[in-house]
Protein backbone atom coordinates (compact mmCIF):
# COMPACT_ATOMS: atom_id res chain seq x y z
CA UNK A 1 0.00 0.00 0.00
CA UNK A 2 1.15 3.56 -0.63
CA UNK A 3 2.76 4.88 2.11
CA UNK A 4 0.55 7.43 4.74
CA UNK A 5 1.44 10.85 5.17
CA UNK A 6 -0.04 13.11 7.72
CA UNK A 7 -0.66 16.99 7.46
CA UNK A 8 -1.43 19.67 9.40
CA UNK A 9 -5.25 18.98 10.25
CA UNK A 10 -4.34 14.93 10.49
CA UNK A 11 -1.78 15.82 13.83
CA UNK A 12 -4.36 18.68 15.02
CA UNK A 13 -7.42 15.80 14.75
CA UNK A 14 -5.23 12.96 16.40
CA UNK A 15 -3.89 15.68 19.48
CA UNK A 16 -7.85 16.58 20.02
CA UNK A 17 -8.82 12.61 20.34
CA UNK A 18 -6.01 12.07 22.70
CA UNK A 19 -7.43 14.73 24.83
CA UNK A 20 -11.04 13.08 24.50
CA UNK A 21 -11.23 10.00 22.26
CA UNK A 22 -14.74 10.04 22.31
CA UNK A 23 -15.46 13.67 21.43
CA UNK A 24 -18.04 14.38 18.80
CA UNK A 25 -16.94 14.99 15.70
CA UNK A 26 -19.04 17.91 15.37
CA UNK A 27 -17.33 19.71 18.34
CA UNK A 28 -13.95 18.83 17.27
CA UNK A 29 -15.00 20.50 14.25
CA UNK A 30 -15.90 23.14 16.06
CA UNK A 31 -12.56 23.56 17.55
CA UNK A 32 -10.66 23.22 15.04
CA UNK A 33 -12.74 25.36 12.80
CA UNK A 34 -13.56 22.88 10.06
CA UNK A 35 -16.78 20.87 8.96
CA UNK A 36 -17.64 17.76 10.66
CA UNK A 37 -17.53 16.10 7.54
CA UNK A 38 -14.08 16.93 7.27
CA UNK A 39 -13.35 15.77 10.07
CA UNK A 40 -15.63 12.00 10.19
CA UNK A 41 -13.45 11.53 6.50
CA UNK A 42 -10.28 12.63 7.81
CA UNK A 43 -10.19 10.19 11.01
CA UNK A 44 -12.02 7.25 8.75
CA UNK A 45 -9.26 7.38 6.19
CA UNK A 46 -6.59 7.30 9.20
CA UNK A 47 -8.21 4.38 11.14
CA UNK A 48 -9.33 2.15 7.92
CA UNK A 49 -5.45 2.74 6.91
CA UNK A 50 -4.19 1.15 10.00
CA UNK A 51 -2.59 4.88 10.49
CA UNK A 52 -4.18 5.47 13.48
CA UNK A 53 -7.10 4.39 15.92
CA UNK A 54 -8.54 4.95 19.53
CA UNK A 55 -8.31 2.17 22.16
CA UNK A 56 -9.65 2.00 25.49
CA UNK A 57 -6.38 1.78 28.53
CA UNK A 58 -7.23 0.11 31.61
CA UNK A 59 -5.59 1.49 34.42
CA UNK A 60 -3.95 -1.40 36.16
CA UNK A 61 -4.09 0.61 39.33
CA UNK A 62 -7.79 1.41 39.47
CA UNK A 63 -8.84 -2.02 38.42
CA UNK A 64 -6.61 -4.26 40.66
CA UNK A 65 -4.35 -5.54 38.35
CA UNK A 66 -0.49 -6.39 38.99
CA UNK A 67 1.84 -5.72 35.58
CA UNK A 68 4.91 -7.81 34.56
CA UNK A 69 7.60 -6.40 32.13
CA UNK A 70 9.11 -9.31 30.44
CA UNK A 71 11.83 -9.41 28.21
CA UNK A 72 12.22 -12.42 26.02
CA UNK A 73 15.52 -13.43 24.23
CA UNK A 74 14.13 -15.17 21.18
CA UNK A 75 15.71 -17.07 17.93
CA UNK A 76 14.56 -14.56 14.99
CA UNK A 77 12.96 -17.53 13.00
CA UNK A 78 10.46 -17.62 15.32
CA UNK A 79 9.82 -13.94 16.50
CA UNK A 80 7.08 -12.91 14.34
CA UNK A 81 5.18 -16.43 15.36
CA UNK A 82 5.54 -15.45 18.58
CA UNK A 83 4.66 -11.76 18.83
CA UNK A 84 1.86 -12.64 17.53
CA UNK A 85 0.35 -15.37 19.88
CA UNK A 86 1.63 -12.95 22.49
CA UNK A 87 -0.51 -9.88 21.39
CA UNK A 88 -3.83 -12.70 20.79
CA UNK A 89 -3.28 -13.37 24.29
CA UNK A 90 -6.45 -11.03 26.81
CA UNK A 91 -3.69 -10.81 29.73
CA UNK A 92 -1.11 -8.77 27.63
CA UNK A 93 -1.20 -5.38 27.69
CA UNK A 94 2.17 -4.23 25.21
CA UNK A 95 4.11 -6.33 22.72
CA UNK A 96 6.78 -5.17 21.23
CA UNK A 97 9.82 -6.54 18.96
CA UNK A 98 13.31 -5.44 19.44
CA UNK A 99 16.48 -5.40 18.58
CA UNK A 100 15.82 -6.49 15.16
CA UNK A 101 13.24 -9.43 16.12
CA UNK A 102 15.59 -10.77 18.40
CA UNK A 103 13.85 -9.73 21.68
CA UNK A 104 10.47 -9.57 22.47
CA UNK A 105 9.49 -7.74 25.03
CA UNK A 106 5.59 -7.54 26.87
CA UNK A 107 3.92 -6.41 29.51
CA UNK A 108 1.47 -8.94 31.14
CA UNK A 109 -1.75 -7.94 33.21
CA UNK A 110 -2.36 -10.19 35.57
CA UNK A 111 -5.43 -9.98 38.40
CA UNK A 112 -5.01 -9.00 41.61
CA UNK A 113 -1.12 -9.48 43.14
CA UNK A 114 -0.30 -12.98 40.95
CA UNK A 115 2.60 -13.61 39.36
CA UNK A 116 3.37 -13.38 35.54
CA UNK A 117 2.54 -16.24 33.91
CA UNK A 118 5.92 -17.84 32.34
CA UNK A 119 4.76 -21.47 32.32
CA UNK A 120 2.88 -21.04 29.19
CA UNK A 121 5.90 -19.03 28.29
CA UNK A 122 8.33 -22.28 28.47
CA UNK A 123 6.33 -23.84 25.77
CA UNK A 124 7.55 -21.99 23.35
CA UNK A 125 11.34 -23.35 21.58
CA UNK A 126 12.22 -20.31 20.09
CA UNK A 127 12.81 -18.66 23.30
CA UNK A 128 16.67 -18.70 24.64
CA UNK A 129 16.19 -16.66 27.68
CA UNK A 130 13.37 -14.90 30.03
CA UNK A 131 13.49 -12.04 32.54
CA UNK A 132 10.32 -10.74 34.36
CA UNK A 133 9.81 -7.64 36.86
CA UNK A 134 7.39 -6.18 38.65
CA UNK A 135 6.14 -2.49 37.50
CA UNK A 136 5.97 -1.45 40.54
CA UNK A 137 4.76 2.29 39.69
CA UNK A 138 4.53 4.52 36.13
CA UNK A 139 6.23 7.58 37.11
CA UNK A 140 4.28 9.63 33.85
CA UNK A 141 0.63 10.49 33.82
CA UNK A 142 0.62 11.89 30.86
CA UNK A 143 1.09 10.48 26.91
CA UNK A 144 4.29 11.49 25.06
CA UNK A 145 4.22 14.82 23.97
CA UNK A 146 5.04 13.88 20.34
CA UNK A 147 1.26 13.67 19.99
CA UNK A 148 0.13 16.54 21.56
CA UNK A 149 2.07 19.52 20.09
CA UNK A 150 -0.42 20.59 17.49
CA UNK A 151 -3.28 22.54 19.11
CA UNK A 152 -3.25 25.94 21.04
CA UNK A 153 -3.89 25.73 24.59
CA UNK A 154 -6.85 27.46 23.99
CA UNK A 155 -7.80 24.59 21.83
CA UNK A 156 -6.49 22.53 24.40
CA UNK A 157 -9.11 23.80 26.69
CA UNK A 158 -12.07 23.71 24.87
CA UNK A 159 -11.56 19.86 23.98
CA UNK A 160 -10.40 18.35 27.65
CA UNK A 161 -12.76 16.44 29.03
CA UNK A 162 -13.74 16.95 33.23
CA UNK A 163 -11.01 15.07 35.13
CA UNK A 164 -11.61 11.61 36.83
CA UNK A 165 -12.48 11.51 40.10
CA UNK A 166 -10.65 8.89 40.89
CA UNK A 167 -13.23 7.61 43.47
CA UNK A 168 -12.06 6.49 46.07
CA UNK A 169 -8.66 4.82 47.48
CA UNK A 170 -10.08 1.01 46.50
CA UNK A 171 -9.73 -0.66 43.10
CA UNK A 172 -12.73 -0.60 41.14
CA UNK A 173 -14.71 -3.77 40.89
CA UNK A 174 -14.90 -5.20 37.77
CA UNK A 175 -18.49 -6.54 36.79
CA UNK A 176 -19.17 -9.09 34.10
CA UNK A 177 -20.47 -6.16 31.66
CA UNK A 178 -16.46 -4.50 32.43
CA UNK A 179 -15.37 -7.80 31.84
CA UNK A 180 -16.82 -7.69 27.98
CA UNK A 181 -16.94 -4.13 27.11
CA UNK A 182 -13.11 -3.38 28.36
CA UNK A 183 -11.99 -5.53 25.02
CA UNK A 184 -14.10 -4.05 22.83
CA UNK A 185 -13.12 -0.53 24.03
CA UNK A 186 -9.43 -1.95 23.27
CA UNK A 187 -10.27 -2.84 19.54
CA UNK A 188 -12.32 0.32 18.90
CA UNK A 189 -12.17 3.00 21.76
CA UNK A 190 -14.99 4.92 19.43
CA UNK A 191 -17.60 2.31 18.96
CA UNK A 192 -20.77 3.68 19.08
CA UNK A 193 -23.03 2.78 22.25
CA UNK A 194 -25.42 0.50 20.08
CA UNK A 195 -22.14 -1.66 18.41
CA UNK A 196 -21.14 -2.06 22.28
CA UNK A 197 -24.19 -2.87 23.00
CA UNK A 198 -24.57 -5.55 20.37
CA UNK A 199 -21.15 -7.29 21.01
CA UNK A 200 -21.83 -6.92 24.82
CA UNK A 201 -25.43 -8.53 24.90
CA UNK A 202 -26.05 -5.81 27.39
CA UNK A 203 -28.45 -2.71 27.10
CA UNK A 204 -27.02 0.59 24.91
CA UNK A 205 -28.57 2.45 28.73
CA UNK A 206 -26.13 0.33 30.56
CA UNK A 207 -23.63 0.29 28.57
CA UNK A 208 -23.29 4.22 27.97
CA UNK A 209 -23.53 4.48 31.95
CA UNK A 210 -20.75 2.00 32.75
CA UNK A 211 -18.29 3.44 30.28
CA UNK A 212 -19.07 6.73 31.79
CA UNK A 213 -18.65 5.58 35.28
CA UNK A 214 -15.07 3.89 34.11
CA UNK A 215 -13.78 6.86 32.84
CA UNK A 216 -14.70 9.11 35.74
CA UNK A 217 -13.01 7.04 38.09
CA UNK A 218 -10.13 6.80 35.96
CA UNK A 219 -10.08 3.12 35.24
CA UNK A 220 -10.36 3.47 31.72
CA UNK A 221 -8.54 5.88 29.44
CA UNK A 222 -8.72 6.65 25.99
CA UNK A 223 -5.53 6.59 23.99
CA UNK A 224 -4.51 7.36 20.18
CA UNK A 225 -2.81 4.97 18.60
CA UNK A 226 -0.17 5.90 16.20
CA UNK A 227 2.81 5.25 14.82
CA UNK A 228 6.01 7.21 15.84
CA UNK A 229 7.65 7.26 12.44
CA UNK A 230 4.37 9.05 10.89
CA UNK A 231 4.97 12.09 13.10
CA UNK A 232 8.53 12.45 11.87
CA UNK A 233 10.09 10.31 14.90
CA UNK A 234 12.36 7.39 13.26
CA UNK A 235 14.17 6.22 16.76
CA UNK A 236 12.46 4.48 19.72
CA UNK A 237 14.41 3.14 22.13
CA UNK A 238 13.68 0.39 25.72
CA UNK A 239 15.62 1.41 28.13
CA UNK A 240 16.84 -0.30 31.47
CA UNK A 241 18.63 1.20 33.64
CA UNK A 242 20.15 0.47 37.16
CA UNK A 243 19.56 3.52 39.68
CA UNK A 244 20.55 4.21 43.03
CA UNK A 245 17.56 4.00 45.56
CA UNK A 246 18.04 7.74 47.09
CA UNK A 247 17.97 8.83 43.25
CA UNK A 248 15.19 6.61 41.74
CA UNK A 249 12.51 8.89 42.65
CA UNK A 250 14.39 12.07 41.48
CA UNK A 251 15.51 10.30 37.92
CA UNK A 252 12.05 8.89 37.37
CA UNK A 253 10.33 12.32 37.38
CA UNK A 254 13.20 14.19 35.58
CA UNK A 255 12.98 11.33 33.15
CA UNK A 256 8.88 12.03 32.86
CA UNK A 257 9.38 15.50 32.14
CA UNK A 258 11.54 15.19 29.03
CA UNK A 259 9.91 15.41 25.43
CA UNK A 260 12.00 12.32 24.26
CA UNK A 261 10.02 9.90 27.19
CA UNK A 262 7.07 8.21 25.67
CA UNK A 263 6.88 6.16 28.90
CA UNK A 264 8.68 5.49 32.27
CA UNK A 265 8.15 3.27 35.62
CA UNK A 266 9.71 1.31 38.52
CA UNK A 267 10.27 -1.70 38.77
CA UNK A 268 11.63 -4.71 40.75
CA UNK A 269 15.14 -6.55 39.96
CA UNK A 270 18.89 -5.14 38.72
CA UNK A 271 17.39 -2.99 37.05
CA UNK A 272 14.98 -0.72 38.66
CA UNK A 273 13.58 1.57 36.41
CA UNK A 274 12.54 1.01 32.91
CA UNK A 275 11.72 3.65 30.07
CA UNK A 276 10.71 4.08 26.38
CA UNK A 277 12.65 6.94 24.36
CA UNK A 278 11.80 8.34 21.54
CA UNK A 279 13.75 10.55 19.18
CA UNK A 280 13.87 12.03 15.36
CA UNK A 281 16.95 10.16 14.40
CA UNK A 282 19.68 7.60 15.86
CA UNK A 283 22.03 10.49 16.13
CA UNK A 284 19.63 12.60 18.56
CA UNK A 285 19.02 9.44 20.41
CA UNK A 286 22.70 8.80 21.39
CA UNK A 287 23.11 12.09 22.02
CA UNK A 288 19.66 12.22 24.71
CA UNK A 289 21.22 8.89 26.37
CA UNK A 290 24.92 10.00 26.42
CA UNK A 291 24.50 14.10 27.29
CA UNK A 292 20.99 14.12 29.57
CA UNK A 293 20.18 10.32 30.69
CA UNK A 294 24.30 9.57 31.57
CA UNK A 295 25.04 12.77 33.16
CA UNK A 296 22.62 12.02 36.11
CA UNK A 297 24.34 10.65 39.13
CA UNK A 298 22.60 7.67 40.44
CA UNK A 299 22.89 5.45 37.26
CA UNK A 300 25.21 2.75 38.10
CA UNK A 301 24.06 0.74 34.23
CA UNK A 302 21.86 1.39 31.39
CA UNK A 303 20.95 -1.50 28.99
CA UNK A 304 19.33 -0.09 25.46
CA UNK A 305 17.41 -1.84 22.71
CA UNK A 306 15.77 -0.41 19.69
CA UNK A 307 12.75 -1.15 19.28
CA UNK A 308 11.92 -3.11 15.28
CA UNK A 309 8.01 -2.69 15.91
CA UNK A 310 4.85 -3.41 17.81
CA UNK A 311 2.61 -6.06 17.82
CA UNK A 312 0.12 -4.86 20.38
CA UNK A 313 -0.53 -1.54 22.01
CA UNK A 314 -3.76 -1.84 23.67
CA UNK A 315 -5.21 -4.12 21.20
CA UNK A 316 -3.72 -6.80 18.83
CA UNK A 317 -3.16 -5.02 15.43
CA UNK A 318 -6.18 -5.79 12.88
CA UNK A 319 -5.06 -9.00 11.07
CA UNK A 320 -3.22 -8.38 8.13
CA UNK A 321 -1.68 -5.28 9.15
CA UNK A 322 0.90 -4.14 10.97
CA UNK A 323 0.36 -0.98 13.73
CA UNK A 324 2.58 1.27 11.16
CA UNK A 325 -0.18 0.44 8.44
CA UNK A 326 1.99 -1.52 6.60
CA UNK A 327 0.89 -4.86 5.44
CA UNK A 328 2.65 -8.12 6.93
CA UNK A 329 3.12 -11.28 5.52
CA UNK A 330 2.66 -13.36 8.23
Amino acid sequence: MDSVTLDALDLRLLHALQLDGRAAFSKIAEVLEVSDRTVARRFGRLRGTGTARVAGVPDSRRTGHAEWVVRLRVLPSGTAALARALARRPDTAWVTVASSGAELVCIFRVAGEGPAPLAVLGRFPQITQIEAQRLLRPAMDHCWTGRTSALTAEQVAALRPPAADGAGPDPVQLTDLDRRLLPALAADGRAAYPDLARQVSWSESAVRRRLEELRRSGALRLDVEVDAGLLGYSAQCLLWLSVTPARLGGIARALATDPETAFVGMTTGAHNLFAIAVCRDAEALHSYLTERVGSWEGIGRMETAMVTSYAKRAAPAPVGRRTDGSVHDW
